[in-house]
């Protein structure tokens, strides 16, 4: 496991392979992670507690336990939350394609 602090709480990262990435994910309340979107990378979230805004292409909803949430490749995404909030991520392997379209910590393109 490798612990990542991020300016909006943190990552824990629980498997990394050659196929998929896998995380937990905390996000403090008020939060959010850049506006973004990924060329390649392929990722599902699994909320497992609190609840949150989320951005997906045009749509705006609200997620919480039990919600699960498949972004594919090129979709516009954001996620803020609403309280503490904890959701596991797996994701087709890292690559550095994230594209920031907006990010409240002066982080631009590239990854983070």
């Amino acid at each position: 496991m490798r612990v990542v602090p991020k300016p909006w709480g943190r990552e824990v990262w629980w498997a990394q392979t050659d196929r998929y990435v896998g995380k937990i994910i905390e996000v403090r309340r008020g939060e959010s992670l850049s506006l973004q979107y990924h060329r390649v990378k392929l990722e599902t979230m699994y909320f497992q507690s609190g609840e949150a805004e989320l951005v997906l292409g045009d749509e705006t909803r609200r997620v919480g336990p039990g919600d699960a949430v498949t972004i594919p490749p090129g979709t516009r995404h954001r996620l803020t939350a609403l309280s503490d909030l904890t959701l596991f991520e797996v994701s087709t392997p890292e690559v550095e394609d994230v594209v920031r379209l907006e990010d409240r910590y002066g982080r631009a393109g590239g990854e983070a």
